[in-house]
């Protein structure tokens, strides 16, 4: 078997949530939603996770999720920082906003030597997905991937979500459109964007498939990035912008990997209780031990 890192981006704001939505207890022993990623990439065969976190709740969530795991695989840290930037620049004075996922995946450059795969700390994605990842990086392949799920199945009823939106030829992602404040409303989907949505749009929440090629790639574009928008205060640098811009100047392609597992998300406060109903349902249903770890 072939190493594979779980690389989980737990250092968002939550500012819609209204809180640290990564330590909030949704599973029937308090679990998080981290304990179920972790443990469906266990039972799949990753070898590793790294966490990126702010440096400020580290004890916190060290104590509260990461100590739990020590027995079944390894963990390491790295922190993300407004002020990690490359040489020659400066994190403007105000901002408060994080830089991106985009960052964030580079940001554990110097701790990732084979493949991994990157995902939210908020979301569940179900263990066909990284089955489906590890079965794919295992077979050999060293490209870049990515899980699909249906867009009508990765809505919140609480209001607006950003979402990847993707083209697909084949079995390859020709492009994936970063489409913001997509919502349901009285007569279909609407969206900031310019892009017609009916639902049933394959689009990422971000779990990518990645080698540590893409490192190269982040660390040139970030350099590109802040000298475009490095000033404006809320401006990120999102990997699905990344990858968009991989494919379509012909440097990479994707492997969409497609799951039909149940997704879901605590965007808003007002998620917890679905997503907590629905866990709870999984357990009754033997898919999950009572008591993950």
């Amino acid at each position: 078997m072939k190493d594979i890192t779980l690389l989980v981006m737990a250092a968002g704001m939550g500012s819609r949530y209204g809180g640290l939505k990564q330590l909030d207890p949704m599973g029937p022993s308090g679990e998080t939603i981290i304990d179920y990623s972790v443990y469906d990439a266990v039972q799949a065969g990753f070898t590793k996770a790294v966490f990126i976190i702010r440096k400020e709740f580290e004890s916190e969530f060290r104590e509260k999720v990461t100590d739990k795991y020590s027995d079944s695989i390894k963990v390491e840290f790295v922190f993300q920082d407004l002020h990690d930037l490359p040489n020659g620049f400066e994190c403007s004075q105000g901002r408060e906003k994080p830089w991106g996922t985009g960052h964030a995946i580079l940001s554990a450059s110097d701790l990732i030597h084979e493949p991994f795969a990157a995902i939210n700390a908020d979301d569940f994605y179900g263990r066909e997905s990284y089955q489906k990842l590890t079965g794919y990086y295992q077979s050999g392949e060293t490209g870049l991937s990515m899980v699909a799920y249906r867009l009508e199945n990765t809505l919140s009823s609480f209001g607006g979500v950003t979402r990847g939106v993707c083209s697909i030829m084949g079995n390859d992602l020709s492009s994936v459109i970063e489409t913001s404040n997509v919502k349901r409303t009285e007569s279909g989907l609407s969206s900031d964007g310019e892009v017609d949505l009916d639902g049933s749009e394959p689009v990422s929440v971000n779990m990518w498939g990645f080698t540590p090629k893409l490192f190269d790639y982040l660390n040139e574009m970030f350099i590109d990035f802040l000298k475009k928008e490095g000033s404006d205060l809320k401006s990120e640098f999102l990997i699905p912008s990344v990858i968009n811009d991989l494919i379509q100047s012909g440097q990479e392609s994707v492997h969409v990997l497609r799951s039909d597992s149940q997704w879901f998300g605590v965007t808003y406060r007002e998620d917890k209780p679905y997503v907590m109903s629905e866990i709870a349902k999984m357990v009754e249903n033997g898919d999950y031990p009572s008591q993950l770890f």
